[in-house]
Order: structure tokens, then C-alpha cells, then sequence
């Protein structure tokens, strides 16, 4: 093979198409190790609900705003994440995204191929229509496609990336950048803000600070007649700042573990109808100096059904660093975490989930180091 060849392994099917020829068992590189089968660890009864926040009191005056914020740290102590209710998005809007959701992905795959993550067919991009980076030929691949875009700021949008099809995408697309970013994304960081004792624009004010950026993640979750073999996306935590998710309203398939368990216990999200989900990511978890926790969850595959999903990642600016906030450590909450940038941060990330592992052990403080003062940070 001469060099300028892309090596065969690196680029793998498009899932979609491949499992409409499948009838058994999935292809040896989509079948994951027998002890992270979802089969091996199926998922518990959760010990308590996943508590469901109404977004419309949490700055409400007395008490009612009170009970909110509360329900809302309690969440987060507890889950890493919430539904989120009182949004103002309209349950005709968000069926409409859904729809457009599943109208790009059956749409033939000549025309979802015109946005490509594969630059000439062959290097690699984050952004685009294909399937997550492949670093080495005995990495197990997730049963999911993907489109993936930077929808803000709009000198880091691609247009030639967003689909001209369905028609009304891209307009659907801009709008609900805009709502999640102002009703939800706005609130909940500041919320978040005054349950650390910040100022309210501490989080919100970062969002606006050089190329801070969003990402708009559509994931399609094929059908699989054997489920329990392969997993739709592998075990992961975000790399963002916080994670706004608008998730299939038929079919489930998503599940976290409880971040303050530590017992590997897979849990299934319910699904509410006309919920988002929220979670916040690792930026949060290092920057609140673990006070909030980044949650592990992944996503998991149907004998019966496909199913979509549409994530919107929220990042700082690629050359912000990334540490404790100084208000947030003292002697009695020595610092747990060491300093990144935004830009280092996610290539470690996308490197250790091809592998299956974690970004956010790189940047924990060892506790003996943690309790001695002592600072470190990743090179």
C-alpha cells in the first residue's frame, strides 16, 4: 500500500448502512468486551428519580425560587444531570427538530456523504457527517453515525457543512442554537453560579469571552439484532462546560452511572416528554473544584428500533485555561485539580475515549497530593 493511502481500519462503514445487512451478530469491531457488555451490567432501579427542574422558578423570588435551586443542586450532588422542564421551548418546536433530526439521517447516503468528515475521503475532521475518529485497528467502534457542527460563534460556522436537506434544517438549527443558548444554557449556568456563592455571570460570562464556542452533535443509533453485544456510544463524560440534550421521545437508550457511587452501576434515563436534558461536563467538575461532578453515561442500542439525538456542547475559548476557581479552594477544600487549556483538554479527551478511558483522570489531583497543598498540571 503506498503511503499516501489511507490505511482501510481508519475508515469504517457508515452504521446506518451497515446494519441494514446485518441479521445476527454485529461485526467483531462493534462487539465490546464481555465485561462492558450492556448485557454484563444491566441497568439497575434507580434508588431515587432523576429529579426534573422547572426552569422558570429558579429566579423566581422567595421561596419558590428557593425550592428550585435547591432541587437543582441536589440533582446535580446526586445525578450530574436533570430534566429540565419550563423552558419556553414548545413541545411543536422540539418534535420539529426531532423530525429534522431523522429526516437528515434517511436521507440517501450520496447526499449525506456531501458533508463528509472525511476530507478527501480520507483525513479526518470533527466536524461533519460519518462516524467518531478511529486511532487504531483494534479500537471497538460505536453502533452510531453522527453529524457534527459548530454552531457558534459565527465565524467558527462552516455553511458549506450544514445540510441543505431537510429544507427547513438549517433555519430549525439556528433557532434552537439560539433558545438553548439564551433559555437554558443562560440560566442554568447562573444558577450554578449562586449555589457556589459567585456572582451570577461568573460561568455565562466565560461563554462570552474570545472563540468560545457550541457544538451541535446529531447522533443516529441504527437498529441491532443483537443489542447486548455493542454499545451505541461507549462510556464517556463531557468535555464541556455544560451538555444541553433534546433525546428521542419513543425510544430510550441512554444511561448514566451516579458520579459519588463509584460502583459502576448503570442506570436508564427516563424519558419525559418535552424535557431536555441537562448535564453538567467536566469544565464545571474542574473549575468548582469538585463540588459538581461530571456524570459517566453512554448510550446503549435497540433490537427494535433506531434512535436519534441531538447534544449541544457548550466550550470555552481553546486557549482558556481550565483550573479551580481560586474562591473555590482554601485549606478545608484543597485544590483536586490541576490546569488545562480548552484546546489541550479535548485532544486528550477524543484520544482517551477511542481508547475507552477517561480525559478527566489526567487532570485529578491524587488526594494524598491534594491534601498536602501540593499543584500540578497537565502538559
Amino acid at each position: 500500500m503506498a503511503e499516501d493511502e489511507p490505511q482501510p481500519w481508519k475508515i469504517p462503514p457508515i452504521v446506518q448502512e451497515l446494519a441494514g445487512g446485518v441479521q445476527d451478530e454485529p461485526p467483531s469491531r462493534y462487539v465490546v468486551r464481555e465485561q462492558d457488555r450492556p448485557a454484563a451490567a444491566a441497568a439497575a432501579a434507580m434508588p431515587e428519580p432523576i429529579p426534573i427542574v422547572d426552569l422558570s422558578r429558579l429566579s423566581a423570588a422567595g421561596g419558590a425560587g428557593a425550592d428550585e435551586l435547591a432541587k437543582l443542586q441536589s440533582a446535580l450532588q446526586d445525578w450530574g444531570l436533570f430534566l429540565a422542564v419550563g423552558h419556553g421551548m414548545e413541545p411543536e418546536f422540539l418534535a420539529k427538530m426531532m423530525q429534522l433530526t431523522r429526516g437528515f439521517f434517511n436521507l440517501p447516503l450520496e447526499e449525506k456523504q456531501k458533508y463528509s468528515n472525511l476530507v478527501n475521503g480520507r483525513d479526518f475532521r470533527l466536524e461533519g457527517y460519518g462516524n467518531d475518529i478511529v486511532l487504531s485497528e483494534d479500537q471497538t467502534l460505536d453502533w452510531c453515525d453522527r453529524l457534527y457542527l459548530i454552531v457558534e460563534p459565527e465565524s467558527r460556522v462552516v455553511p458549506g457543512l450544514w445540510p441543505a436537506r431537510p429544507d427547513a434544517f438549517a433555519g430549525a438549527l439556528g433557532e434552537h442554537t439560539a433558545r438553548c443558548r439564551r433559555d437554558i444554557a443562560g440560566v442554568v449556568l447562573a444558577a450554578l453560579a449562586r449555589l457556589l456563592g459567585l456572582r451570577e455571570d461568573r460561568f455565562a460570562g466565560m461563554m462570552d469571552e474570545g472563540d468560545a464556542m457550541t457544538h451541535a452533535r446529531f447522533n443516529y443509533y441504527p437498529r441491532c439484532p443483537r443489542p447486548e453485544l455493542v454499545v451505541g456510544l461507549k462510556s464517556h463524560s463531557d468535555a464541556s462546560v455544560i451538555t444541553v440534550v433534546l433525546v428521542d421521545d419513543a425510544v430510550g437508550g441512554l444511561q448514566v452511572q451516579k458520579p459519588n457511587a463509584g460502583d459502576g452501576v448503570w442506570y436508564d434515563v427516563p424519558i419525559v416528554p418535552n424535557a431536555l436534558l441537562v448535564n453538567v461536563g467536566d469544565v464545571i467538575e474542574i473549575m468548582s473544584n469538585g463540588f459538581f461532578k461530571s456524570p459517566v453515561h453512554r448510550a446503549v442500542a435497540n433490537a427494535e428500533s433506531d434512535r436519534v439525538s441531538l447534544a449541544m456542547f457548550y466550550t470555552l475559548d481553546p486557549e482558556k485555561e481550565i483550573e479551580p476557581l481560586p474562591e473555590l479552594v482554601d485549606e478545608k477544600r484543597p485544590r483536586r485539580y490541576g490546569k488545562t487549556t480548552t484546546k489541550d483538554y479535548i485532544a486528550v479527551l477524543f484520544e482517551r475515549f477511542a481508547r475507552g478511558a477517561r480525559a478527566m483522570d489526567t487532570v485529578k489531583i491524587p488526594a494524598a497530593e491534594s491534601d498536602s497543598g501540593l499543584q500540578a498540571s497537565v502538559k
